[in-house]
Formats: C-alpha cells, sequence, structure tokens
C-alpha cells in the first residue's frame, strides 16, 4: 500500500510537468487549431536561457521572471514572422514549417550550448518536503507552480478584456472581426503565452531530467497525451489530462512487468489512440461543429 501510494504521489508531480506541457500545446491549439510539434524544442530553448543566466550569476528570483518575458516575446515575434505571412496556407505546410522550427531550435542549441548534459538547480531546493514526506521540495514545487499557473490562466480568461476577446477570437474568429477584435494580434498573444508556459515547464523539468538540446523530446509527447486526454479546447482538461497521464504511466511502470521503465513512453501513446477512437474531443472537450 505504501509503494502504491508512493507511485501516484510520485506520478502526480510528474504529471504536474505534463499538465504545463498540455497547457501550452492548448494554447497553441486554440489559436491556430495545429499542434506545435517544435513546442518542446522551443521550450528547452527558453530552459537554456535560464540556465545561462543562472551561470553568469543572477539569482532564481530575477532568472524565472527574465525568462518566461523572453519567451513570451519570442513567441510572439515567431508567430508574427513564420506564421503570420502562411496563415491561409494549407495544413500540410504549416506542418513542415513545425517540422522546420524543430530542427533549427535543436540544433541551435547544439550550436551553442552544445549537446552535454548540465545540471540545473532546483529552485525550491532539495530534499523531502519534511522528514517521512513522499514528496520532496521540488515535487512540491512543481504541484504548486502548476496550479497557480492555471489559475491564473483562469483568471485572465475569465475576467480581463483582452482574456475575453482571445476567447472570441479562438471560438469564432469571423464573429470577433465583426465586433472590432484583432483575431491575427490574439493568435501572437496566444504564441506568446503559449512560448511562457512551456518555459515554465521547461525550467521545472531541468532539474529532474537533466538539460540538454533534446530534454523536452519524450514530455511533449507527454503533453500531446494530456491535452488530448484532456480535450484540446480545454485549459482545465489538459491539465487534468497531464496529472492522468503522469499518475497511469508511473502506475503502469511498477505494476505491469511488460513495461518497466523502458516502455512508459508507448503508454501516453496508446492513451492518445485510445482517446481519439472512444472520444475525440476529450474528457473536458467540446464537440466541434461547422456548418456548411
Amino acid at each position: 500500500m505504501d509503494l502504491f501510494l508512493q507511485q501516484i504521489v510520485s506520478g502526480f508531480a510528474t504529471g504536474g510537468i505534463y499538465a504545463c506541457m498540455a497547457l501550452s500545446v492548448v494554447m497553441i491549439y486554440q489559436a491556430i487549431h495545429h499542434l506545435n510539434f517544435a513546442q518542446g524544442e522551443m521550450a528547452t530553448f527558453s530552459t537554456f536561457i535560464a540556465w545561462q543566466l543562472l551561470a553568469w550569476g543572477l539569482p532564481y528570483f530575477a532568472v524565472i521572471p527574465l525568462a518566461i518575458g523572453l519567451s513570451f516575446i519570442g513567441g510572439f515575434v515567431v508567430e508574427r514572422v513564420v506564421f503570420k505571412p502562411i496563415e491561409n496556407a494549407p495544413v500540410l505546410s504549416h506542418i513542415v514549417i513545425f517540422i522546420a522550427l524543430f530542427a533549427i531550435f535543436n540544433s541551435a542549441m547544439g550550436f551553442i550550448w552544445d549537446f552535454s548534459i548540465k545540471p540545473v538547480p532546483s529552485a525550491f531546493g532539495e530534499g523531502p518536503l519534511y522528514e517521512g514526506s513522499l514528496l520532496s521540495k521540488h515535487q512540491t514545487g512543481m504541484i504548486a507552480v502548476t496550479m497557480l499557473v492555471l489559475v491564473l490562466l483562469w483568471a485572465f480568461f475569465r475576467f480581463t478584456r483582452v482574456g475575453l476577446a482571445m476567447r472570441a477570437a479562438a471560438a469564432n474568429p469571423q464573429s470577433a472581426r465583426l465586433v472590432g477584435i484583432r483575431v491575427s494580434f490574439m493568435t501572437a498573444l496566444g504564441w506568446g503565452m503559449a512560448s511562457a508556459i512551456g518555459a515554465v515547464a521547461g525550467i521545472l523539468i531541468a532539474p529532474v531530467v537533466f538539460l540538454e538540446p533534446n530534454m523536452m523530446l519524450s514530455i511533449l509527447l507527454y503533453g500531446f497525451a494530456g491535452a488530448v486526454l484532456g480535450g484540446l479546447t480545454s485549459p482545465l482538461g489538459a491539465v487534468i489530462g497531464g496529472f492522468t497521464v503522469g499518475i497511469v504511466e508511473n502506475l503502469a511502470g511498477t505494476y505491469i512487468p511488460v513495461v518497466g521503465g523502458e516502455l512508459k513512453l508507448p503508454i501516453a501513446l496508446f492513451l492518445i489512440v485510445v482517446v481519439l477512437v472512444v472520444k475525440p474531443e476529450g474528457l473536458l472537450g467540446r464537440r466541434v461543429v461547422q456548418r456548411v
């Protein structure tokens, strides 16, 4: 029983990272209705920026907001420079650009910082939360940050004019334009917010898996799984899906002998397939109906 509880707690903590990544995936999907395959590489690039600032001697309390702010600007610029000119292009064109961005960011990180593994200190400290605790200080911090991000997003979309405009632009772009909303600008804001959330995920996971250019490859797949499970149209669903994926893959790796630690990733892919077959809109996603 103690082992079972420990695996659930550990999976819940890991699921916080997947939840952050799923949130960033949903933000991009809400903006352009496509999945960004370069989301993980962009998050890793932001984490490298944070690592570099720490190496230069800046304190953590200054590094985190600075890295998140730079990530927001970077995501905004990428949308304006790369995707704005092709916003009406076929879906295949967008997919090719996503793959190109994946390769560009990955190669740039290797060129600037090389491919060696770099340890990243935790912002929350080392060791257990308290003596006998099932959670470490870092795991507790990951869960707290994920919940804080979710609450801030909920408040932003619920109570701010910009947030309401972004929701309207994502739900019905044509009607939003008729009432004066700059849909294209809202899309760029969505990219910026997704990049900032991805940076949070990268900074949280780096002390656990160590920092290198391919750090977020598997995390992105788990994020996709969480977003699909919870619903690509629901930020809350993405968070629930991320936590669920973390718990499920942790329990499967422990209690299913053929899975072990090496086959955890196929669990996430299996969840994606099952959800798409049984309930394509996800647990909390809404069914999209188009009139023709």
